[in-house]
Formats: structure tokens, sequence, C-alpha cells
């Protein structure tokens, strides 16, 4: 009885996002009545517990998201000024525009859900032209995003076990082409989904005005080729490039252990055997140990981006599973509400990774932070002394 009367006061205190309820995706109802566990999902999601976390969601999302932005196009500004010279710069760019977007994308849904629940009148329908304009691609975005990831930890695994051939495997021409190749088979598909949805001018009763919308196309072919790239590149896509990074990443600190102790044995037998006139020239073992010391904490960057991305990636890959083996969690099921708030709580781990990367390029690159820092006027350049003549 008390979720019956909260349903019915929220419908005329949020008139316009109750509105969403109407449309193709069905984003705020439950649809199947007769469930035994309907009364337990709105028990645990009424409209209005629904409407308090989604805002709070929303809330917490844009100033991750504002950070995101920020950390990311400082990254971008850093790389372009170091150039493209080293492999690594390349992706690295690559993986701060991708997270930079995400950002974005996330923003722009934010700001559609805000403005409809405020009851901001749009010429458009906030909740379906969000979805396939900002979620649609937000979603391929962020298998690309671990594409590109599981790339950049790959590339260090060959730099550690082919050190002699790494110079002839990974140049930066490949990287680059890798970058797009990742692009377009993992982003691109994201406008095939305008095969399934397209867009129309209807008439909105409660506005009394001709808005833009989104209706299904429902022939077969196109919901043929829905679960086909569905099943291609939101099921497989990620969790392939989520096993490639975990099994790259677990061989990267074993190798990286590996290497460390040995590098530390040779170079304390070969200090030992130094004679002591020759200390004042700088001996091969040296300038080895700092090539070795270089080498290692790009390794270790590597790692901590990937680690930080496995574990903010973790819940995605279970909700994906979710997904699959429970036929009602999903927009269309009873378990609707749950969905979209579980939904956006995970996709708070994104901009929470792009966020972090920047402190880890700080730490553990000298030449990120020495950029980085004359970028945002940390260090002044002294002004050159002249002679009085």
């Amino acid at each position: 009885m008390y979720a019956h009367s909260t349903e019915k006061d929220n419908t005329t205190r949020y008139p316009a996002l109750d509105q969403m309820t109407e449309n193709p995706f069905h984003l705020l109802e439950d649809h199947s009545k007769d469930s035994p566990m309907l009364t337990l999902a709105s028990g645990i999601l009424s409209k209005e517990q629904f409407y308090i976390i989604f805002l709070f969601i929303i809330f917490t999302s844009q100033i991750i998201n504002n950070c995101a932005i920020i950390a990311n196009s400082l990254s971008i500004a850093v790389f372009v000024k170091l150039g493209f010279s080293e492999p690594s710069n390349i992706s690295l760019t690559a993986l701060a525009i991708c997270d930079f977007t995400l950002a974005v994308l996330l923003t722009w849904n934010n700001v559609c859900f805000w403005l409809t629940y405020n009851n901001v009148p749009l010429p458009f329908h906030g909740a379906n032209v969000s979805s396939l304009t900002g979620g649609a691609q937000w979603a391929f975005l962020s298998s690309t995003v671990a594409w590109i990831t599981a790339f950049i930890s790959f590339e260090r695994c060959i730099c550690i076990l082919f050190p002699l051939k790494v110079r002839r495997l990974i140049t930066p021409r490949g990287t680059f082409v890798a970058m797009l190749i990742i692009i377009l088979l993992t982003f691109c598909p994201s406008f095939f989904i305008y095969i399934r949805y397209k867009f129309v001018w209807i008439f909105d009763p409660y506005l009394n005005i001709t808005i833009l919308n989104t209706l299904p196309v429902n022939s077969e072919l196109a919901i043929l080729f829905e679960q086909i790239s569905f099943v291609i590149c939101g099921v497989i896509q990620p969790l392939l490039a989520f096993s490639i990074m975990l099994i790259c990443t677990v061989l990267l600190v074993v190798q990286l252990r590996k290497i460390s102790s040995w590098r530390l044995s040779v170079t304390s037998v070969k200090s030992q055997r130094v004679q002591p006139e020759e200390n004042s020239a700088p001996s091969s073992s040296a300038a080895e140990a700092r090539i070795s010391q270089k080498e290692e904490r790009l390794v270790r960057m590597v790692v901590a981006i990937a680690s930080i991305f496995i574990v903010s990636y973790i819940p995605s890959c279970i909700m994906i599973l979710g997904y699959v083996v429970f036929d009602e969690f999903n927009l269309f099921g009873v378990y609707s509400r749950l969905f979209i708030v579980s939904s956006n709580i995970i996709s708070l781990g994104q901009p929470i990774s792009g966020s972090v990367n920047i402190l880890i390029y700080y730490k553990m690159a000298s030449k990120f932070r020495s950029v980085f820092r004359r970028l945002v006027h940390l260090d002044r350049q002294k002004p050159e002394r002249h002679e009085l003549k």
C-alpha cells in the first residue's frame, strides 16, 4: 500500500521524468507484474528511492567527469609536447583521448537527465536521444579503452620477452596503425545502432510541441543485426580484452621481478670487478643500469595503469555476465531499475580510472613530470644573467 501511494505521488511530483516511462526503452517501468520477485524488486527500489539514488549518482558522476576532462586534457597537451617518436607516447595519447571522450559522453547524458528531472522543456526526448547519442557510444568506447590498455600491456610484455628485437617489433608507425585498427573495430560499430533505431519527430502531448524522439526499427534484419552486434561488441570484445589485459599484467609483474633481481645481481658482481682507477670514467655497466631503471619505471607505470583499470572494470564484466545469464536483468525486464542504478554506479569506474592516470604519469615518468610542471607554470625559468660591460 505504501509503495503504491509512493508511485502515485511521484507521478505528480516528477511529471517530466515519469514521462520517460512512455518510451520505446521503458526505462523506469516494471514489465512483469506476475513475477514473484516484483514485490521484492519494487520494495528495494521504489520510484522515490530510484530518483534519489539516480540523482545522487548523476551528481557524483559529474564531479568525477569534470576531473577526468581536466586531467586528460592536460595529459594530451603534455604528450603532444613530448612528441610521438616513442611508441608508448602514441598509445598513451590514444588512451587519454578515449578517456576524455568518455567523460564528455557521460556529461552529455547527465545533463539530459538532469534537465528532464527539473522539467525543463527540451526539443528532444532527453532519455532516448541521449541514449543514442551518448549512451551507446559510451558503451562501445569503454571497450575501446579496454583494448588500448590491453595493447599497452601486451606491448610492454614484448619489450621484456624480446628486448633485443623490440625496436623492430614495435615502431611508432606500427603503434599508430594498431590504435586505428582498435578504434575501427571497437568504437565505430556503435554507429550501426542507427540501423536498429531511428530518429523521428513526434507530437508530445505533455509539452504540446513536436520533439525529436527515437523509435525502434522492428524488421527481422535490424533485430538480428542488433543481437549479433551485442554479442560481438558488447560481450566477446570486452571480456576478451579484459582477459588479455589480466594475463599480460600478471606476466609483467612476474617478469619484472625476475629481471630486477637478475640485473641487481649482475650489477653487484660487475661493480666488485671495477678497478679503483676506472671509477672516474662512466662504465658500461652503469649505463646499462640507468637504461634498465628507465625501462623498469615504464613497465611499473604500465602495470599501475592496467591494475587500476582491471579493478574498475571487474564490476562491468560481472554485470555483462549478469545481463547474459538473467533474462529480466535489463532495460526491459522486471529489474530495470536495479539494472539502471547498477550500470550507472559501475560507469563511475571509467572516469575514475581516467582521472587517476595522470597521477601515475606524473609520479613515474620524469619527462612527463618535467613538461607538466612547465605547462602549468610550476617551474619558472630563471632569467638569464647578462654581464655588465
